[in-house]
């Protein structure tokens, strides 16, 4: 089950289990679209990975099944990352 992070990892911006804002990669990785889309350019800093949008769990199963508590914000190191996205962007998600 998804763990439906309340938050963008990079910038902090807040993404609650209803937002139509929020991105994840195949590991859950949770990202806000603004930083996918103008900073990631669609690879994700921690796995290389791209980005789909994340599910909305319907209201009757959020509140059985609730969003993640955790609070994941670690926004990525530009350097490094330059690295990771040179040798990805220009690679379709599905033949990294």
């Amino acid at each position: 089950m998804l763990e439906l992070r309340q938050s963008c990892e990079n910038c902090d911006k807040p993404l609650p289990p209803n937002s139509s804002e929020a991105l994840i990669c195949s590991f859950e990785c949770t990202f806000c679209k603004d930083c996918v889309e103008n900073i990631l350019q669609n690879v994700c800093p921690n796995c290389g990975g791209g980005f789909e949008k994340r599910p909305v769990r319907p209201l009757e199963n959020l509140k059985k099944y609730p969003a993640s508590a955790d609070k994941i914000y670690k926004p990525i190191d530009k350097e490094k990352f330059q690295i990771l996205l040179k040798k990805n962007k220009d690679i379709s998600p599905s033949k990294r």
